[in-house]
């Protein structure tokens, strides 16, 4: 087999591929194997009929086709192999010479990792946000863990932000019903805005059975982006009522003996979610000072698939029902058009992002162990809800085990820059995230949620 790599771009290559008729008999072979099971022949059993039967009963055509077909992809990855060509997607073949029993000939474009030229990471220098936890947030994390074990109480009074109500609720759109609106019964904190909009200021100061009726624009379903009226009836309020914040309740509510402690122990752990938001914010701005200085030509099959999965995800919600979509586009204050410009945005960025990442793991000669996999498989599993096999048997039926490890390395060769570079806080004050990214070479598990976003996988 004789192969040559044209450079038709920076990013899409054109193989030429050459591959003489002796090369070619496993796959006649089996071609005639997998023919003669479907061909019946008069005193041959199945699968037994003899090559010279077989095209004598059904002619050449057929075998070449089958030959063709099976023989095309395998040659092309040999090429592939051969000539250390960095596909991306999947090829466009072209066959532009077949003589039987002599030669076949085709040729395969297919994009193709551009040569990208890093400039120097040394030197960077970045600004994160102070670290700074208030007596305040620390009063609103305990707040929020004595509303766990709050009591709800019904009250004699118009309703107020902060309550609870069981409400009923129904809607119509020009005079028709809107079924997956209407419920009863439904419990629901006033001020959570988990409801429609406008449902707050209709139902603050109503009383236990009083109907208010108030008009909002719908988001999702038959009627998004249409205005619906809806009435809702306020069957019951209820307050909630808070434990005294003492030491018999961080008994009640943590492994510690007085509330002192437990304080001190909320604002340890906002600390370390404040320093985890440094980290992100460092891992952000390097990542955009990167993809600022660096020139990265974008493979176009690759972008448009990018470009097409994120749209498949934006639309599936509606049933794949365009209109739906678009009128709950209408709904935002959004057009189809500008959602489209910001999907071909985001998508250009994402797939400079995975080429620069790769680019640079390259370059530093990244690996990925066996530990570091399992890791991340546990954390993605722990994000979709599923146990770390089944998201393994997904990934693997899905063909997504080597983006996984690919977001892996990304996601360390993007660590090794930021551990490179210089961080401050807005005070001034060197900032050190070595508890995050890691000292030297070998990264801490928070890597693994820190570069999770920034060095995922497009789709391919």
């Amino acid at each position: 087999m004789k192969s040559t790599v044209e450079q038709l771009s920076p990013t899409r290559v054109k193989i030429n591929v050459e591959v003489p008729f002796d090369e070619l008999k496993p796959n006649f072979d089996a071609a005639y194997r997998k023919i003669a099971q479907q061909v019946r022949v008069p005193g041959f059993r199945p699968g037994k009929v003899p090559a010279r039967v077989l095209e004598s009963r059904i002619g050449r055509a057929p075998v070449l086709d089958e030959v063709v077909n099976e023989a095309i992809p395998a040659k092309y990855i040999e090429a592939v192999r051969a000539g250390e060509v960095r596909t991306l997607g999947q090829p466009e073949f072209e066959v532009t010479k077949l003589e039987d029993r002599e030669v076949l000939e085709f040729s395969a474009e297919v994009d193709v990792r551009p040569e990208i030229e890093l400039p120097d990471l040394a030197g960077i220098e970045i600004s994160v946000d102070d670290v700074e936890t208030t007596d305040e947030e620390v009063a609103e994390q305990l707040d929020e863990l004595r509303a766990r074990f709050g009591t709800l109480t019904g009250v004699e009074r118009p309703a107020q932000t902060g309550d609870f109500v069981s409400i009923d609720l129904s809607a119509t759109v020009d005079g028709k019903a809107v079924e997956e609106a209407s419920t009863t019964g439904l419990s629901y904190e006033i001020g959570s805005g988990q409801l429609v909009d406008g449902i707050d200021e209709a139902i603050v100061g109503a009383n236990a059975g009083e109907t208010k009726v108030f008009t909002t624009k719908l988001v999702a379903g038959e009627f998004a982006g249409q205005d619906a009226e809806v009435t809702v009836t306020v069957q019951s309020v209820k307050e909630r009522e808070l434990p005294e914040a003492d030491d018999e309740f961080a008994q009640l509510a943590s492994e510690f003996d007085t509330i002192d402690e437990l304080r001190e122990d909320l604002r340890t752990r906002l600390g370390r979610v404040k320093t985890m938001q440094q980290g992100v914010q460092a891992r952000d701005k390097v990542l955009e000072i990167l993809l600022e200085r660096t020139e990265v030509p974008l493979p176009e099959k690759v972008v448009e698939a990018e470009i097409e999965n994120r749209k498949h995800d934006a639309i599936h919600p509606f049933d794949h029902d365009e209109a739906q979509f678009a009128k709950a586009l209408e709904a935002e204050g959004r057009t189809l058009d500008e959602f489209n410009a910001e999907v071909k945005e985001e998508s250009e960025k994402a797939v400079r992002t995975q080429l620069l990442l790769d680019t640079i793991a390259d370059k530093e000669k990244t690996s990925v162990n066996d530990g570091e996999l399992t890791e991340r498989i546990i954390y993605q599993a722990q994000r979709f809800g599923v146990s770390p096999d089944e998201y393994v048997q997904r990934a693997q039926q899905s063909g997504q085990l080597t983006a996984i490890y690919a977001d892996v390395r990304r996601g360390k060769a993007l660590a090794s820059v930021v551990r490179g570079t210089t961080v401050k806080d807005a005070s001034g004050s060197e900032v050190d995230l070595s508890e995050l990214f890691g000292a030297d070479e070998e990264a801490p598990a928070e890597e693994t949620q820190v570069t999770e976003e920034a060095a995922a996988t497009p789709a391919e």
